[in-house]
């Protein structure tokens, strides 16, 4: 079955920070509604609430300190998380703004990957801890100790720092361990990982055929250029 998609209001008077923040929570796989101001805030959740909302805390007219207790106050949006993402680092602030009920403070930029442990920590009943990205990679799969002997050149079309996606015409059974050569840039990064789930139909959240793999073997340094490579990936064209 297909994720059912997360919907995040940004509350924000920059149209640059919006811009910003629309384009990264979209390749984190969230949808995104904006507002400018508190009020418009208030009048987008109470016409449709969403799963969180990430709010600076200087805003025109009514703050986002005053929306975030305005929403405390209410049976209805209580329920709802709000992050506070701010330039405000002051210790007060964030005090003020932790006993009013929110349920995570950034200084912005925030971290992607901290972002998104918080974010799925607060609307995921399983939170996922590592982010994943689509992309497309070579990878050869095959060709270790205990396999027949056969390499077969593939591509990866997602990818996190746990495991990844392989398309493939041809995927193995469930709990078959293959090693693999992940090629990102110049880098080779060899691996072994465990099919979780394997599909030969076209379908599913992926809707290729292929296996979705989770890395049983793999070096603390390769783990670094797969973490680094989707932080790029994530932030680029963002700045």
């Amino acid at each position: 079955m297909d994720r059912v998609q997360r919907t995040v209001l940004v509350v924000d008077s920059s149209a640059s920070y919006l811009f910003y923040m629309a384009m990264l929570l979209k390749k984190l796989k969230y949808g995104v509604r904006t507002a400018t101001t508190a009020e418009d805030a208030l009048q987008s959740i109470t016409d449709s609430p969403p799963f969180l909302v990430i709010t600076d805390t200087v805003l025109s007219r009514m703050s986002g300190i005053s929306l975030l207790k305005t929403m405390k106050q209410s049976a209805s949006l209580k329920p709802i998380p709000v992050f506070m993402h701010t330039t405000q680092a002051d210790i007060a602030v964030r005090e003020t703004c932790t006993g009013a009920g929110c349920a995570g403070y950034f200084v912005k930029p925030a971290d992607p990957d901290a972002l998104y442990r918080a974010m799925q920590a607060a609307t995921e009943a399983a939170p996922r801890q590592t982010i994943r990205i689509d992309t497309k990679l070579k990878v050869q799969v095959g060709g270790g100790p205990g396999t027949d002997g056969g390499m077969r050149t593939e591509e990866v079309t997602t990818l996190s720092e746990g495991g990844l996606y392989i398309n493939s015409s041809g995927p193995e059974p469930v709990n078959a361990v293959l090693p693999l050569t992940l090629f990102i840039s110049t880098n080779e990064i060899r691996a072994r990982a465990v099919v979780l789930y394997s599909s030969a139909k076209i379908g599913g959240p992926h809707k290729t055929p292929g296996m979705g793999m989770r890395f049983v073997d793999i070096s603390k340094e390769d783990k670094a250029l797969i973490h680094d490579f989707i932080k790029k990936q994530l932030t680029k064209e963002l700045s």
